[in-house]
């Protein structure tokens, strides 16, 4: 989904992902730099104004904004912050079901969550590719994740006690992020919406890869429906958490829907998701935890309980079940890996050589 960058306040100190916007041209070169005490130049003053112009009219006419063309540092923020988040917690989200993959049930199960978990780290590198246009490297929005500046999704740092929160993350999880990511799809910064096309369609396979895994499990034993009713109980409320704070307490989400980056907003999604839900359950034949879940003939749609925000806070700021654990393991990962990238940046040395020689 992950789109939690949106509605969570920045820190004081630095932005979210720990990268200043630039001001760019609309060539895309960095903008000279002004002196405080120096007021800029009337042509200046009138290139900028006419570029803002350009900007809005392409915003108003529901346009794409492209890597070369200007964009306000306002802007450029939001998105890396969006963004580097996003793909952050598509390469964590690896984890949850990555410690199954050992453990699963048969041949058939594995090869499947193999396939998943590899999608997800692709997410993670389609992502941090389309935020590098924005004039900022990989190893910077690492770095990010890696100090603790940079977030991920919640939803993230919860548990998989059993085999059934492998398929309920699949059916309920990547149903919310499909929810949530659809509408990226037209957002207004050209390589973010394109990229976000090839992984919906996968988060689509990979929420009815979970229903059906559940099915599957449903039609077995009491204990194996039991699990993926306890499954269900335990992964609900984080879920409907991921949408982000109610409408009125989310610091970035009018500034999101005002660039085009969001739209739609966090209760909103949240309704959908519910209302699609309901109907999945009683074809699976599992409940949802909420005595206040009922349906609302007068508004055609559900209403339901309210969502724990402290344990959403809680777990945001570094507080829940798996946090230490998530970004201990990511890490570590990290440093195993340096001697691949090691070993690809000599490789790619020792070919700009030759090419340099043979031209020569």
């Amino acid at each position: 989904m992950y789109t939690q960058a949106l509605d969570l306040p920045e820190p004081v100190s630095a932005p979210a992902n720990g990268i200043a916007g630039n001001n760019v041209s609309a060539s895309g070169a960095q903008g000279a730099a002004v002196h405080p005490l120096q007021a800029p130049s009337a042509a200046h003053a009138a290139q900028h104004a006419a570029q803002s112009a350009r900007f809005e009219a392409t915003l108003d006419a529901d346009g794409k904004i492209e890597p070369r063309d200007f964009m306000p540092d306002a802007y450029r923020k939001t998105l890396l912050r969006q963004m580097s988040q996003h793909a952050h917690s598509e390469i964590v989200g690896m984890q949850p079901e990555g410690n199954w993959i050992s453990r699963a049930p048969s041949l058939k199960r594995k090869a499947i969550l193999l396939a998943k978990v590899q999608d997800e780290g692709g997410h993670g590198l389609y992502l941090y590719s389309a935020a590098e246009t924005l004039g900022t490297s990989r190893d910077q929005m690492l770095d990010a994740l890696h100090s603790g500046k940079a977030k991920y999704s919640s939803i993230f740092n919860y548990p998989t006690l059993t085999w059934a929160d492998v398929g309920v993350i699949g059916w309920l999880v990547d149903g919310a992020a499909i929810m949530n990511q659809v509408p990226i799809c037209r957002c207004s910064y050209g390589p973010y919406a394109r990229a976000m096309i090839r992984i919906c369609k996968e988060e689509s396979f990979h929420q009815r890869q979970g229903f059906e895994s559940l099915m599957v499990q449903m039609q077995g034993t009491a204990a194996q429906r039991a699990m993926v009713q306890d499954a269900v109980n335990r992964w609900w409320w984080p879920v409907l958490a991921m949408f982000g704070p109610p409408d009125a307490d989310s610091p970035n989400s009018a500034q999101g829907k005002r660039f085009g980056i969001k739209r739609i907003s966090n209760d909103d999604l949240r309704q959908k998701f519910v209302d699609a839900t309901v109907p999945q359950t009683k074809v699976l034949g599992v409940s949802l935890p909420d005595p206040a879940l009922q349906w609302n003939a007068a508004r055609q749609c559900h209403d339901y309980g309210a969502i724990d925000w402290s344990d959403f806070w809680n777990v945001v700021n570094g507080n829940g079940p798996c946090n230490h654990e998530r970004l201990a393991t990511r890490r570590k990962a990290h440093a195993d890996g340096q001697w691949v990238r090691d070993a690809a940046l000599a490789y790619a040395a020792k070919q700009e050589q030759r090419s340099m020689k043979e031209a020569a």
